[in-house]
């Protein structure tokens, strides 16, 4: 990734948000402010100095929550949102 006319390498070991990503939601960034980055996709907030320096930022937890939904109950996702249930 090129910030800043600066290329960082994002390791799915450190970065494991964009494992399962696909290469447009990666390639969608948002820049709200100088040293940050946001990917609105997968809404993720990083700032570029956790880039440069992960050992200063480890990460602590990848919180998984699961349980089955009752039927047209809504359903608990990543980030601790909640989305109905839909069917097709």
């Amino acid at each position: 990734m090129l910030v800043d006319e600066k290329e960082y390498f994002l390791a799915f070991s450190v970065f494991p948000w964009f494992r399962r990503a696909s290469v447009a939601n990666v390639l969608n960034i948002e820049r709200p402010s100088a040293g940050h980055l946001y990917w609105p996709d997968l809404d993720v907030d990083i700032a570029v100095e956790s880039i440069e320096h992960p050992e200063r930022f480890p990460l602590v937890s990848e919180a998984r929550v699961r349980y089955r939904a009752k039927s047209g109950a809504n359903r608990r996702v990543r980030g601790g949102t909640r989305k109905k249930k839909t069917s097709r």
